[in-house]
């Protein structure tokens, strides 16, 4: 809904919430006569959006209702402003549509009222005018009913009478009219029904109802959910927790858990042990429910020294001497009050047998102990001798021993009560070092008493554990040209051994490849395992070698294993760029024409370099560093392509000496640079750059090209010498096996461009349509098989080569 005022009307309908009354017409009426004085016009225009609109929800067309034009909305300067915390609203200025830029709440923007709106302001600087915008939110079923608490409790005696009214709290809605509480449900249950009253202010409140009488006996607790309703579509709902407790009266009397409780008590049992706990209950509650414990008769026997009764916990404990030969047997009668009005008892008996105890434990000897023991002992051998003796008689004193636990060893019965401690398992020091044996002998009394005793055997080493190397395959980087006598890597051997049994030597054994003297390249420090270098290494002669080292610890007999070891050499960055033709290095005359007439961006020169380094210390930066402040040129810093900046002035020299320098990425930086002269010329007709015209296709192959095709058959030749000798010596193997070779591959691209691969290698070639004669690049040594690497040579003409660089990201 859109209400669009005449323009030139300032319409103070919606006044700011913080002017009220007169402020706001003294402030209104200033504020009017400014915007006369300035010119300025004023309009209102009215929308309705829904609440909780996505964002990007158009609002409105708010440069249709301003008359504006689109294609001039932004010079116009239309800018939508609000006194609120967050801009709810923003405007497209290419379409000139008002839509949502914040989510909007209805109920934290206006709670507790039935219409809610935004007053915002567009301002245009061009022609200059003020709109006042309403946006009028409409609300959505989006909240549900809810109670202050999650649960509420209702006390109700079992007494009560049907029919009892009980009032329950009222649910809140944070939506308005048809979306706020309209019923209230009740779970099914036995005991209540609920009442629903609608005041005339629309506002809904329940009664619960008491429809059945209760028993608290029962029931103590009726669980009831009380669910308020919505009038949304769909409608959503809240739910209560409503706990009715039953509260008692006293119509039950106590009642003992049995009707004749027996327990057996040992002679000699100390004073203030407990014989038996009374447990009576009552299905009253609260002081009806709280009973009384007491004996109801002790007799002639004096249960009084020799008993007592808590009277609160119905605990019977032990008071006085209890002897067998005295008394085998009391009889005491008991009795559980509750406190209600009129206080209600219940009877019970309690028998107790006296019995004879077993009054001595077995005690255990230990002789003749052999440790420590070997781990390699045999099954069978003897550790120690283990004697049982018990004072009491009669099946009291007889006895049975056994070992507790899981141990390697066993007991073997010789005579009676004597025992031998043997062997019963495999031992393993590097498992477990020592044993507690844990010998327990129990006799045959009742009640029965047993005794334990541990024996502690402890287990020798033997050298039955080779070292082990923490990893089958051992990778060592090493830059090149590093110090000889560098310790690149110091090997390690774990032995589960003792002593000497863990103690290793190193010896380096053999080396790969055949033709490789590793003797010569390194050494292996035989105590330490420390790997020195006997060289400095070239990356670009030798890239990787391995060989193997064997770790022998000094047991009887000695145990060895072995480990082969990976040496791969890193590159420096030891080669500076080397500039391309056409284009010499620094202390050469080169020169370069561009008319007057020139465009910025115009092309000028395209500067080519390569680096015989690898990886990062081959990517290559071209910059201008001379002369300094120069504003006219600039540099591509990947293509090295010199471009003009802007278009030529009158006062701008004529003749412009450019200093190119070429970086590649290693620490420290090597660099290289070029000189060229850019000469400004009145015409393009002035300008002779041979080299920058491209070649027509139908031209003889140049000498560059004709180099390239006998290199590309010559490789085919050796590739296919190669392959045809591989095949007869495979042939002629004993063993009729094949060994897997990587054989290079040269292939030919539509482009013209070549590439040639060997194994993990690959270089390709491409060349540009932008050049006359295209540079190749040929490096004499074969990369390592490891990563892939991507090397560009910018200007159009592009080297790849893949190979690995350890520990480096891949770049191109």
């Amino acid at each position: 809904m859109i209400n669009r005022q005449k323009p030139g009307i300032l319409s103070l309908s919606s006044k700011p919430r913080w002017l009220l009354g007169k402020q706001w017409d003294k402030i209104g009426g200033l504020f009017f006569t400014l915007l006369c004085l300035c010119d300025w016009s004023v309009a209102q225009i009215s929308y309705t959006i829904s609440e909780e609109a996505d964002k990007g929800t158009a609002v409105g067309n708010l440069a249709k209702d301003l008359n504006l034009n689109v294609q001039r909305l932004e010079s116009s300067g239309l800018r939508i402003t609000s006194g609120y915390n967050k801009q709810y609203f923003d405007i497209n200025h290419e379409s000139g549509v008002l839509f949502v830029s914040e989510r909007v709440d209805r109920e934290e923007l206006c709670p507790n009222t039935v219409k809610c709106s935004l007053n915002l302001e567009a301002t245009l600087s061009n022609p200059r005018s003020l709109h006042r915008i309403e946006v009028v939110i409409s609300d959505i079923n989006d909240n549900a009913p809810s109670f202050l608490k999650e649960t509420t409790t209702i006390d109700m005696y079992e007494s009560s009478y049907v029919g009892e009214r009980h009032p329950l709290p009222i649910a809140h809605d944070a939506d308005v009219g048809v979306n706020s509480v309209k019923t209230y449900k009740l779970n099914p249950n036995d005991y209540f029904s609920l009442d629903i009253q609608n005041t005339g202010d629309q506002s809904v409140s329940a009664e619960l109802v008491l429809q059945k009488a209760l028993d608290r006996e029962k029931q103590t607790v009726i669980e009831l959910t009380l669910t308020a309703i919505d009038g949304g579509k769909p409608p959503r709902s809240g739910t209560l927790q409503i706990l009715v407790n039953v509260l008692d009266v006293n119509d039950n009397s106590p009642l003992f858990s049995k009707s004749l409780y027996k327990v057996q008590v040992a002679e000699n049992t100390n004073i203030g042990t407990t014989l038996l706990t009374l447990t009576a209950t009552d299905l009253d509650d609260g002081v009806n429910s709280q009973l009384v414990y007491l004996f109801s008769e002790t007799g002639r026997l004096n249960l009084d020294d020799k008993f007592s009764l808590d009277e609160n916990t119905g605990e019977i404990t032990v008071k006085g001497n209890i002897d067998y030969e005295e008394n085998q047997a009391y009889e005491i009668r008991v009795q559980a009050r509750d406190k209600g009005t009129p206080p209600r008892s219940a009877h019970s008996k309690v028998l107790v047998e006296v019995i004879d105890v077993n009054d001595n434990a077995p005690e255990i000897s230990v002789s003749s102990l052999m440790s420590p023991v070997k781990e390699d002992a045999e099954i069978g051998t003897a550790v120690a001798m283990v004697t049982i003796t018990d004072k009491d008689g009669g099946r009291n004193g007889v006895t049975n021993c056994e070992i507790t636990g899981s141990v390697p060893f066993k007991l073997k019965s010789n005579y009676k009560n004597y025992y031998s401690l043997l062997v019963d398992g495999p031992l393993d020091r590097e498992s477990v070092s020592q044993y507690n044996v844990s010998i327990t002998a129990k006799d045959e009394g009742t009640p029965s008493l047993s005794t334990t005793s541990i024996v502690t055997v402890h287990v020798s080493d033997v050298n039955d554990n080779p070292p082990r190397f923490s990893e089958p395959l051992v990778k060592i980087y090493v830059k090149e040209n590093s110090p000889v006598g560098t310790t690149v890597h110091t090997l390690t051997t774990l032995d589960s051994d003792l002593n000497d049994n863990a103690k290793s030597t190193f010896n380096l054994l053999n080396s790969s490849p055949k033709n490789t003297q590793i003797a010569s390249m390194v050494n292996v420090n035989s105590e330490t395992g420390d790997i020195v270098s006997l060289q400095s290494f070239n990356f670009e002669e030798l890239k990787m070698f391995q060989f193997k080292v064997q770790a022998t610890d000094s047991g009887v007999p000695p145990l060895s294993s072995n480990v082969t070891v990976n040496v791969f050499v890193l590159d420096e960055n030891d080669n500076s760029p080397s500039i391309l033709a056409p284009y010499s290095e620094h202390g050469s005359v080169n020169s370069e024409s561009i008319p007057y007439s020139a465009e910025a961006g115009y092309f000028v020169a395209k500067i080519r370099a390569v680096d015989a380094d690898s990886g990062y210390n081959a990517l290559l930066s071209y910059h201008l560093s001379e002369p300094k402040g120069n504003n006219l040129f600039r540099i591509g810093t990947s293509t090295g392509e010199i471009r003009t900046k802007r278009r030529m002035s009158d006062n701008d020299l004529k003749s412009h000496p450019l200093v190119v320098l070429v970086s590649d990425n290693g620490e420290p930086s090597l660099s290289a640079t070029v000189s060229i002269d850019v000469v400004v010329v009145e015409s393009t007709a002035d300008i002779q750059t041979p080299f920058r015209h491209v070649p027509i296709k139908e031209e003889s192959f140049s000498d560059l090209n004709l180099y390239l095709l006998i290199s590309i058959v010559s490789v085919s030749l050796i590739f296919l010498l190669s392959l045809i000798t591989l095949i007869a010596v495979k042939c002629h193997r004993t063993d009729g096996t094949f060994s897997r070779y990587s054989a290079p591959m040269i292939t030919t691209h539509p482009d013209g461009s070549w590439s040639y691969s060997k194994a993990t290698q690959q270089y390709d070639v491409c060349f540009s349509s932008d050049t006359l004669k295209s540079d190749v690049v040929v490096f004499p040594a074969p990369f390592p098989p490891v990563d892939a690497e991507l090397i560009s040579i910018n200007g159009g003409d592009t080297f790849t080569r893949t190979q690995t660089l350890p520990n480096k990201d891949k770049v191109s």
